[in-house]
């Protein structure tokens, strides 16, 4: 039986609207993974598993009698913020919204399920991995954690991400590294605040803070290699003074970005001596909170060559490339890839999309056909049917 693909883009574009006006924070995507679990069954998949890892769904399923596994992954979750505009499917859940594309990668995925549940064209096993809480680094751990590599084994896996500003049916990837780490840091310092009228009589952290902002960005420029990728971004400064009172407390939060452990690890380093001598010069004490939150993504090299001979199948060759440079933006997919090789790629959403993480983003429709065909073409061709 052959899927009727212009019906199917008509059913997935209403799923991604669906999910689109309903959306979830992570390890609260129940109704999603309700949503999910019950497409899955009704396109007749051999196993349906929800729960894992918390809101997680995995759905199996065999064709032929090939003994080897892929794994194709989707994220469910959505972020906290509100969505401005006036679509008519727009977020019914105040403060949070689809500002990511996850409803969209979702829905392409579903597609991806009913072809190949209905068409075959494989053999040996699809597992479709439906993550939840992509967005704050913590879905595919608790899946893993939850026994995913034993209880669903593959042996290698493909995600997809949308991308705004390329263009609508357009495929890019790149081997190695091609998304960052991401370390979240906080520093605290304390002093004693005071009168604003007279700033001699106690050690406020005002004036250290705003030196420490400074100083933090000389770990880049000054102390990594030029060789090296690196970025660290403050992104909160907090006291707790007031108009005519000097703070006795501030907190400087940010996060930071690498390729390599060894970067990640330097400016770690780095920033507690910076933090230390500046809290110092300012008579002031400083506390350092450095946490890994994402692990960079590296795709395998021989999977990439894969994913371009599927895609080439799929879009012409002038809209097919190698991504120019990796992505300082982070990826929990990254997890999976600790276990089995790997490959992630982007998807053209349209270059007058509105960035990830905007409030006024939007999944373009037009996408999804390519995002199913593709996660169609891999599972084919890595488990050839001939």
């Amino acid at each position: 039986m052959t899927v009727d693909k212009n019906a199917l883009v008509g059913e997935m574009t209403a799923w991604r609207r669906d999910l689109h006006a309903h959306p979830e924070f992570g390890f609260e995507e129940k109704r999603t993974s309700a949503f999910v679990a019950q497409k899955l069954r009704e396109f007749g998949l051999d196993e349906v598993v929800e729960g894992v890892g918390g809101t997680g769904v995995v759905g199996t399923l065999r064709c032929g009698s090939g003994n080897r596994a892929i794994a194709l992954r989707a994220d469910m979750d959505a972020l906290r913020i509100a969505e401005q505009g006036n679509l008519a499917y727009r977020s019914q859940s105040p403060g949070v919204m689809h500002a990511c594309g996850h409803d969209g990668h979702t829905a392409m995925l579903l597609g991806a399920a009913k072809i190949l549940a209905e068409e075959g064209g494989f053999d040996g096993t699809v597992r479709f991995i439906f993550q939840p809480a992509e967005e704050w680094g913590k879905g595919a751990l608790a899946m893993l954690d939850d026994g995913l590599m034993q209880r669903f084994p593959f042996d290698e896996i493909y995600g997809i991400h949308n991308m705004p500003g390329l263009p609508t049916g357009h495929f890019e990837t790149r081997p190695g590294p091609i998304m960052s780490a991401e370390d979240n840091f906080e520093i605290v310092l304390k002093g004693v605040g005071g009168h604003a009228a007279r700033p001699h009589s106690g050690n406020e952290v005002l004036v250290a803070a705003c030196a420490l902002v400074t100083n933090l960005q000389t770990i880049v420029s000054r102390r990594l290699s030029p060789a090296d990728i690196g970025v660290v971004s403050v992104t909160e400064l907090i006291t707790d003074g007031t108009r005519n009172a000097l703070p006795g407390l501030a907190r400087i939060l940010g996060d930071a970005r690498s390729f390599r452990p060894e970067v990640s690890a330097a400016i770690e380093s780095q920033m507690r001596i910076i933090a230390e001598g500046t809290a110092m010069a300012h008579n002031v004490s400083a506390e350092v909170t450095y946490t890994r939150e994402f692990v960079p993504l590296v795709n395998d090299a021989t999977l990439v060559d894969e994913a371009f001979a599927a895609a080439s199948e799929i879009f012409t060759s002038e809209n097919i490339a190698i991504a120019a440079e990796p992505m300082t933006g982070s990826e929990d997919f990254a997890r999976f890839l600790a276990h089995v090789p790997g490959c992630f790629v982007f998807l053209g959403n349209g270059v007058d999309s509105a960035p990830l993480h905007n409030p006024n983003y939007d999944f373009n429709d037009d996408g999804l056909i390519h995002g199913a065909s593709f996660h169609v073409g891999i599972a084919r061709r890595r488990l050839s049917a001939r």
